[in-house]
């Protein structure tokens, strides 16, 4: 009977969401990975295939797990930033992913396709045609701070992350109210 290898995968996995996090798809390196993972380059390619797939399924596990923990209401666009804040603050790594998936592989996945289709459905009853601006906008706003530049955020006076949090919660409050809205209730 072959070894088991599901401590290896696991193994693995966490090596490549830390080495696609720090340098992207095009600066990781499978033999960081390997080395990292205390595995070999083969057993890498046996149950990920190439790099670009493991890449893929890096991203697309960091925001499944992003979209199970952080609870949408279509109701409560602030709350919902408020707790999409949170968890970003709690796993950079999940929106570093997301930016390299932008930036090296920019056709989305069916996967994406589908929560931001369920999200923006969810929206459009209160919103109408400007469903996916709200959800743009809510995204935006959340994600702003730590998209910034480091020069930039350099220059805050602290780094009190609860009173970011209530601007982002308030942020959102302030551009969802201004958006144009079909009267409905959600």
């Amino acid at each position: 009977m072959p070894p088991d290898a599901t401590e290896t995968k696991r193994r693995i996995l966490d090596a490549a969401r830390r080495e696609f996090a720090e340098f992207g798809l095009a600066g990781a390196r499978i033999d960081r990975i390997a080395e990292h993972a205390s595995a070999n380059k083969r057993s890498i390619y046996v149950h990920f295939g190439p790099k670009e797939d493991l890449f893929d399924l890096i991203v697309i596990d960091a925001l499944r797990t992003m979209a199970d923990a952080v609870r949408f209401d279509a109701g409560d666009l602030p709350g919902y930033a408020g707790r999409l804040y949170d968890h970003l603050l709690a796993e950079p790594s999940t929106l570093r992913l997301s930016t390299w998936a932008n930036l090296e592989r920019p056709s989305s996945t069916d996967d994406e396709g589908t929560t931001y289709r369920k999200k923006v459905d969810e929206l459009r009853p209160r919103y109408g045609d400007a469903a996916v601006d709200a959800l743009v906008l809510t995204l935006g706003l959340v994600t702003a701070w730590f998209a910034a530049s480091p020069a930039l955020t350099s220059l805050a006076p602290s780094d009190d992350g609860a009173a970011r949090r209530s601007i982002v919660v308030a942020a959102v409050a302030a551009a969802v109210a201004a958006m144009p809205s079909t009267g409905a209730a959600t």
